[in-house]
């Protein structure tokens, strides 16, 4: 039985990590769930409170609002229709491998931002910036969740 919840443990972690670059899975907070679930099933004995505590911070360091567009989507003037454009590209261009991942976010948010405001020049800037927002808050998501596991395993070790 112990088995099985080490599957759903490491299971949890490895979609969380995707979840990072993916904008539809809430991808830090089910590494972070893995990782606490991990600590129970060894009943907190080699990862305690303190480091479930700083591993918890990291979530909340990656929450939307602090990681994610909010850079490029202010610094470049997009609306939040730009920002689920990028979002919606992103889920469309995973259909077609690297150069839709790269693309799809791009002209997702030029769409929406066009939608919502209807000049091509102001759309393909705020397009960029939700599109720029988007990549380094994946990066960082993704640097993020790495660093939780990094943190945890270290803590596992000693």
């Amino acid at each position: 039985m112990e088995a099985s919840w080490w599957i759903i443990a490491g299971s949890l972690v490895v979609i969380g990590i995707a979840g990072t670059v993916l904008p539809a899975l809430p991808g830090i907070v089910l590494v972070f769930v893995g990782l606490a679930l991990a600590a129970w099933i060894d009943d907190f004995q080699r990862v305690g409170g303190a480091t479930i505590a700083i591993l918890g911070m990291f979530t909340l360091l990656a929450s939307d609002r602090v990681c994610r567009h909010q850079l490029g989507r202010q610094k470049f003037g997009a609306s939040y229709k730009a920002v689920a454009g990028a979002a919606i590209g992103t889920l469309a261009g995973m259909f077609f491998g690297i150069p839709g991942l790269i693309a799809g976010p791009f002209v997702g948010a030029v769409l929406g931002e066009y939608i919502a405001r209807p000049d091509l020049y102001k759309a393909g800037r705020a397009g960029f910036g939700a599109w720029i927002g988007l990549l380094f808050g994946a990066a960082a998501k993704l640097a993020l969740a790495f660093l939780m596991v990094g943190v945890f395993v270290t803590a596992l070790m000693i």
